[in-house]
C-alpha cells in the first residue's frame, strides 16, 4: 500500500518546449502538461475542460525527455506531488505545485 501514497499518474499533451537546466547535482527538465476531460451539459453539448500541470524531471528521466519530447507530444508520466515556495524577481513570495516524475512513457 505504500506505493499508493503521493502517487500521480497522468496522460496528456506537452504544452511547451521542455526547458533544461544543469546543476551540480544533475540535469533538471521542466515542462507543462495538459490533461483534458469531457462531459455533456444540460443541452447535450460536449464540454471540454483542460487542466495544466507543472512537471519536473531529474537524471535519466530528464535526459529522455530532453531527447525525445517536444511541444504537442502525448506522454504518460508517473511521479509525486510536491509543493514549494520561492521569491520572484520583485521579492514577492510565491507558491507552486509540481509533479516530480520518476517515469515517462512515450506514445
Amino acid at each position: 500500500m505504500s506505493t499508493l501514497r503521493n502517487n500521480v499518474r497522468l496522460i496528456g499533451r506537452v504544452g511547451n518546449t521542455p526547458e533544461t537546466k544543469t546543476f551540480d547535482n544533475g540535469t533538471k527538465v521542466t515542462l507543462s502538461l495538459a490533461t483534458s476531460d469531457y462531459y455533456y451539459n444540460d443541452k447535450k453539448e460536449k464540454v471540454e475542460t483542460t487542466q495544466w500541470h507543472n512537471i519536473v524531471a531529474w537524471g535519466k528521466t530528464a535526459e529522455l525527455i530532453q531527447k525525445y519530447v517536444e511541444k504537442g507530444k502525448e506522454i504518460a508520466v508517473e511521479g509525486k506531488l510536491t509543493y514549494r515556495t520561492y521569491e520572484d524577481k520583485e521579492g514577492i513570495k510565491r507558491s507552486i505545485t509540481e509533479i516530480v516524475i520518476s517515469e515517462v512513457l512515450f506514445f
